[in-house]
């Protein structure tokens, strides 16, 4: 990135906590722990919970509480570092979950911004200063998905999150060669997040920390040794990259560019594609899931684009 030090050293590749659902749109919780096991096993560099493929948007405080304690308890007792998302479109509600968080001491916390209407930089900035507060120590990550009310330029996010030391990374679309520059030159004291799939540019761009990252969802295994190789041969992993965000723009993002369905529903069919774990494809309602059969069709697919991930 830049000789700034960045805020905190949280870094790496991220594997989303998707939530099993069973047909009576229920959480299966023996499915969950199972599905915690085997991505501390896969050796990911850490777990989160609550992104948007992990449904924060549909659980109530008492399932959210359940998952939450889950997560920590297991991975503490493995020594695999954690990040919990409070996020929730309404604040009060978000600040609860926060303050719930806490007492689990996860490595670090998400949030998002408010999102029913569009919060101007000031209120952004009271907002993350008061999350902060009742955070009580421990480090905030934003989130700011593409499909946020604001979609915040890195001189945006800049001047929301600077005044708030809690605050030390950023989930985050990236963009073109400018987009990276204004990265760079804005947001250089952050932990940069960006789409899995474009990791290795974003690292190649001395930009990106890691990812949260949607390449986990088809094999966490085989994103942790892609992850890994960034560090020695950045080359190979961007020739990687390349049969990856071919494959995805091919036989993926149509379901959600054709056919409406949303990005935890892509995300949850990647994780069906690679049969790593007791996901399976089920969104709760009013959320429509893409069928399993996709799954075993694009597995074939995918073991041909990307032998790393799936083997035969």
């Amino acid at each position: 990135m830049t000789t700034q030090t960045r805020r905190h050293p949280i870094a790496g590749n991220w594997a989303t906590l998707l939530l099993p659902i069973a047909a009576d749109d229920s959480i299966d919780f023996d499915k969950l722990g199972e599905e915690i096991d085997i991505l501390i096993a896969a050796g990911v560099d850490g777990i989160y919970s609550n992104g948007t493929a992990g449904e924060f948007h549909n659980q109530t405080e008492a399932e959210y509480d359940r998952i939450q304690e889950m997560l920590a308890s297991r991975c503490r007792a493995a020594h695999m570092p954690f990040v919990i998302g409070a996020c929730q479109p309404d604040p009060h509600i978000m600040l609860g979950r926060l303050r719930r968080a806490v007492p689990l001491k996860p490595m670090a916390i998400q949030v998002i911004l408010p999102d029913w209407w569009p919060l101007t930089n000031l209120e952004a900035a009271d907002f993350l200063q008061r999350a902060s507060d009742v955070a009580d120590g421990i480090p905030l990550i934003l989130y700011n998905p593409p499909h946020a009310k604001r979609v915040l330029t890195p001189a945006e996010l800049a001047d929301i999150c600077g005044p708030c030391p809690s605050v030390v990374g950023v989930k985050l679309a990236d963009g073109d060669a400018g987009w990276y520059a204004d990265a760079r030159a804005n947001l250089a004291e952050f932990s940069l997040f960006v789409p899995g799939h474009h990791l290795a540019t974003g690292t190649k761009h001395g930009v990106a920390a890691g990812a949260f990252s949607n390449v986990a969802c088809i094999s966490p295994r085989g994103a942790q040794a892609w992850t890994d190789l960034m560090r020695t041969d950045i080359s190979a992993a961007l020739e990687i990259e390349s049969r990856i965000c071919a494959f995805m723009d091919d036989h993926i993002v149509p379901f959600r560019r054709d056919q409406g369905y949303s990005n935890a529903a892509l995300d949850k069919l990647l994780a069906a594609m690679g049969d790593w774990g007791p996901v399976g494809t089920r969104l709760r309602w009013p959320y429509r899931f893409i069928d399993a059969e996709h799954a075993a069709r694009l597995r074939a697919i995918a073991q041909v684009m990307l032998p790393e991930f799936l083997k035969t």
